[in-house]
């Protein structure tokens, strides 16, 4: 008789041997990943941005030019009047080694239906000259200088000779660009010698009677340029530099009472 056995497998044996069969494969996610770094890639949107920047300003500023050309000023002729700040460099061929050349500044208003222009030079950067407002009136054939650090105005007759029209002044302005430096110009100088005081304003008209109303004001009479200034007024002169034409004029003022 014949006895048959069976020897048990234990467990772990078995466990062996499946570990030996399976075969794990890694997953993506459980793989260590490294940081990629990205391409620097040109900055289009700031370009872009940048550029719709510049397009805008470039169009307001045309359309501004534009608007001011054909819209303000013609608004502005139709209403008779308009306003200039201008500067001149101009150079005095008397003192010119000593001093060389030298810039004046000044206000205009131009009024083409009253027929009249109203000057205002502010206070110089050079001394030896006063501040002054200044109105040509061509209806009343009359100028009036009143100058401000003497608190006193000057009335002679309008001199067409050197004084531009409303029209013709306002031409100039325009086409030399308001604000910009007129052309390198020179000097030329007048003497005026006050005669007596002007005790009725309103013959002077609106423009000057407004302007001279409660100051002490004076008629003047041109000197002629063979006389002489006497030693005894040249303490008693002032002078007022302006332009209203292509050339600066120094209008100088003398008291001889």
């Amino acid at each position: 008789m014949v006895k048959i056995t069976f020897q048990a497998v234990s467990a772990p044996k078995a466990d062996k041997d499946n570990e030996e069969d399976h075969i794990v494969i890694p997953q993506a996610h459980d793989q260590q990943t490294l940081p990629v770094k990205g391409k620097k890639h040109f900055p289009t949107r700031l370009c872009s941005l940048i550029c719709g920047v510049v397009v805008l300003i470039v169009g307001l500023t045309l359309a501004s030019i534009y608007a001011y050309r054909d819209y303000y000023y013609p608004q502005q002729l139709a209403a008779g009047r308009d306003f200039f700040h201008c500067r001149v460099v101009f150079e005095d061929t008397v003192y010119a080694p000593l001093r060389g050349r030298q810039e004046l500044e000044e206000n205009v208003g131009i009024y083409l239906d009253e027929n009249y222009e109203q000057i205002s030079v502010p206070v110089p950067y050079f001394g030896g000259c006063d501040p002054a407002d200044i109105i040509h009136d061509f209806e009343r054939g009359l100028t009036a200088y009143y100058d401000i650090a003497l608190d006193s105005c000057y009335i002679t007759e309008l001199n067409t000779t050197m004084v531009m029209r409303p029209r013709n002044l306002w031409e100039l302005l325009v086409n030399l660009k308001v604000g910009a430096y007129l052309p390198h110009t020179y000097l030329v100088r007048e003497e005026m010698v006050v005669t007596g005081r002007v005790r009725n304003m309103r013959q002077l008209g609106p423009y000057i009677h407004r302007l001279c109303y409660s100051k002490d004001t004076y008629r003047l009479r041109r000197r002629s340029q063979h006389q002489r200034v006497e030693r005894r007024d040249t303490k008693k002169c002032q002078s007022i530099r302006h332009f209203e034409n292509p050339y600066v004029v120094e209008t100088r003022i003398c008291n001889r009472f």
